[in-house]
């Protein structure tokens, strides 16, 4: 590993097994991930001792969704050295930060909307100059994640294999498995989330939608479960197939690819969703709109002939810096850095990921093959 990438930790075996050789590979990764949501959640007014109790409130529906998955989390918890409720935590923190009032019963602080986002993208072989789809990503969060992120290669014996970015501690972030289905997300809100509690966390959906064998397969795990609160999820497959699907916690949008090209940022887009919720997003959230058209019009002003440069060109965007397509540093809600923690872009047909650390200071990318 260079200063420039993302360790990658090669996993393999039984659930509880695979955990503890995770949780054994980067403790102290996993500790600034604890670290960091401990303190988000404390700036919220909910301390630990309420953190753990609502992480364990998370367990009967993790069980539920998946017994493996808890299995390895128990796993990575006693490889990393730290307890179950903090990697419950880590997997579930999207909820748990915005969903607290919902999930508590204390007296806690105002809640803020988030103000961070992600730009994905999908160009189909019919749109590149080399015939091969491409799938890319930006992803926004806290600054600290540059030091946070690992690259897991999953060898699994009955399900595809998996190359996949994510949080130290979580299971799953944005990639591809060795069935050809690529998966990344980005974060939406209306006024119907964190209203029903008990929904599987993102994160497991994520690993689910990468265990499937086809694109079909991972499309039926998202239209047949409920979420706690908003997500966009944007599936390709490398023969040469993409759909992005925008989730309410109770209901899915479906929108595919104009002129080769699909791209997605924060808002909802489509026309369907736009009449039937409120986007209370775009509130915090408005530069949403113009880096979603800024992508798009810059990759389909080249179809035909898009190359993985013109795909970094429209991702490192700076169009109204900070607030850009490749944002830089900025302040947001409870004292947090928000920034570009990563760059992700995608070949599956070549099974491989290339991933660019903190691209607000170094363009630099790793390279990654499953």
């Amino acid at each position: 590993m260079t200063a420039a990438s993302f360790p990658l930790i090669d996993l393999a075996g039984a659930p509880h097994a695979r955990g503890r050789a995770y949780g054994a590979a980067v403790p102290e990764r996993i500790a600034r991930s604890v670290a960091l949501y401990r303190g988000q959640m404390q700036r919220r007014g909910v301390d630990e001792a309420e953190q753990h109790r609502l992480a364990r409130g998370f367990v009967p529906t993790i069980e539920a969704y998946d017994p493996a998955y808890l299995e390895e989390m128990r796993g990575i918890a006693e490889g990393a050295g730290v307890a179950l409720e903090d990697i419950v935590i880590i997997n579930c923190r999207t909820e748990m930060m915005f969903g607290y009032e919902t999930l508590g019963k204390a007296k806690l602080k105002p809640s803020r909307e988030p103000d961070d986002g992600c730009t994905g993208l999908v160009v189909l072989p019919e749109a590149t100059r080399e015939g091969r789809l491409i799938h890319a990503h930006n992803w926004d969060w806290r600054e600290e994640c540059v030091d946070t992120g690992v690259v897991l290669r999953i060898r699994n014996d009955d399900a595809p294999d998996i190359l996949v970015f994510a949080e130290a501690g979580a299971l799953a972030r944005h990639g591809f498995n060795g069935a050809g289905v690529a998966i990344t997300g980005n974060f939406l809100m209306c006024e119907r989330d964190y209203a029903q509690p008990g929904q599987a966390p993102l994160a497991l959906l994520r690993r689910k939608l990468l265990e499937s064998h086809n694109l079909a397969t991972a499309m039926g795990q998202v239209f047949n479960k409920s979420r706690l609160c908003s997500n966009n999820l944007m599936l390709s497959h490398a023969d040469g197939e993409a759909v992005d699907l925008e989730c309410a916690p109770d209901e899915v949008f479906w929108i595919v690819p104009e002129d080769g090209v699909l791209v997605h940022a924060n808002h909802w887009v489509s026309p369907i969703a736009q009449v039937k919720l409120r986007d209370l997003g775009l509130r915090n959230n408005p530069e949403s709109i113009y880096r979603q058209r800024r992508v798009a019009a810059a990759l389909r002003a080249k179809r035909g002939d898009v190359t993985v440069d013109d795909i970094k060109t429209a991702l490192f965007d700076e169009f109204g810096k900070p607030d850009s397509v490749l944002r830089s540093p900025k302040p947001v809600s409870f004292d947090s850095i928000s920034a570009t923690v990563a760059t992700t872009i995608m070949d599956t047909a070549a099974r491989t990921m290339w991933i660019a650390r903190q691209p607000y200071v170094s363009r630099v990318f790793a390279e990654y093959k499953l």
